[in-house]
């Protein structure tokens, strides 16, 4: 993973936020929010691992009124052992807490509540049974995935959903160990892949299946297909050229001024042209002496010089 370009400018838009949240995924975070609305599911939202603020902030917009928002990260803190450490070194070198609360505020009027530190204080944290929806997204070491995956287990709602981010990434295997061995041995029940994140449940997957194949099957801008394995459906979903969900802009946003259109060329008549001088008097008298000879002799060389 190459470290996002950080900015120092308010963003105006979603996009003008740093970080990996590709469009398939903020329709599917969308949907699933939207999902858990429309169904009257009510919980808090939980993420681990902040970055710039791109998903959080996405999350936050689908707060209902009585829930809570809680994210969690290292920021400027101290990492819990020497692997995290050189981790957050080589990925988030950039990251600040000012950077992300400038981000966030930016299109909300609050900020979430904020644990400053390692995942596993997140436990301690946020009470049991709460959370609706929480986005695993912090360090990519499987010991602490694992444990990330125990914490989410506990805070879950039955019905809610987690994510983990980065699943089936090749500089990640420690979470690829941990998320399919909470498939295989932890109950983690999987919902749906995109390219970078699975989602998954450890109530009934089979409900929120079939609604979400039912609005895939509608999309042309998304590849789906569905597989079995060790007694789970595995929905796959790619992008085909999926644009990301509309999102307000932040109160920062400036509308583009619009470029003005070239004017057309203007065809010159031939009325618009000046008109050619009048020979003088001495050119029309050496015109009317010269021999014919002598005259077309003087035409030819004036020819030659052009």
């Amino acid at each position: 993973m190459t470290n996002a370009q950080a900015t120092e400018k308010h963003p105006g838009e979603l996009a003008d936020v740093p970080g990996w949240f590709p469009p398939l995924d903020q329709m599917l975070f969308t949907w699933f929010l939207e999902q858990q609305k429309t169904a009257g599911i009510k919980g808090d939202l939980l993420e681990l691992g902040v970055y710039m603020g791109k998903s959080a902030i996405l999350l936050g917009h689908h707060l209902q009124d009585g829930e809570l928002f809680t994210v969690c990260d290292l920021f400027e803190g101290d990492a819990p052992d020497e692997a995290n450490k050189a981790e957050s070194t080589k990925s988030y070198a950039s990251l600040t807490q000012q950077a992300f609360e400038r981000n966030y505020l930016s299109f909300h009027d609050t900020l979430p509540t904020v644990i400053t530190g390692p995942s596993s204080l997140v436990d301690e944290k946020v009470a049991p049974d709460s959370c609706r929806f929480i986005h695993i997204d912090a360090s990519h070491l499987y010991e602490h995935v694992y444990g990330d995956i125990g914490a989410a287990h506990d805070i879950l709602l039955p019905e809610g959903v987690v994510v983990l981010d980065d699943f089936r990434s090749e500089h990640t295997p420690g979470v690829s160990v941990a998320a399919w061995e909470a498939v295989l041995n932890r109950g983690l029940r999987p919902i749906c892949l995109s390219t970078q994140k699975l989602y998954a449940t450890w109530g009934d997957p089979e409900p929120l299946q079939e609604e979400l194949l039912q609005m895939l099957r509608q999309r042309s801008d998304v590849g789906l297909s569905v597989q079995q394995a060790a007694g789970h459906r595995l929905i796959r979903t790619r992008s085909r050229g999926t644009k990301p969900p509309f999102f307000p802009p932040s109160r920062h946003y400036v509308e583009p001024v619009p470029t003005p259109a070239p004017a057309p060329p203007v065809a010159e008549s031939a009325a618009a042209r000046p008109a050619r001088p009048a020979p003088s008097r001495a050119r029309r008298l050496a015109k009317d002496l010269l021999p014919p000879v002598i005259t077309r002799a003087v035409r030819r060389a004036r020819a030659k010089r052009s």
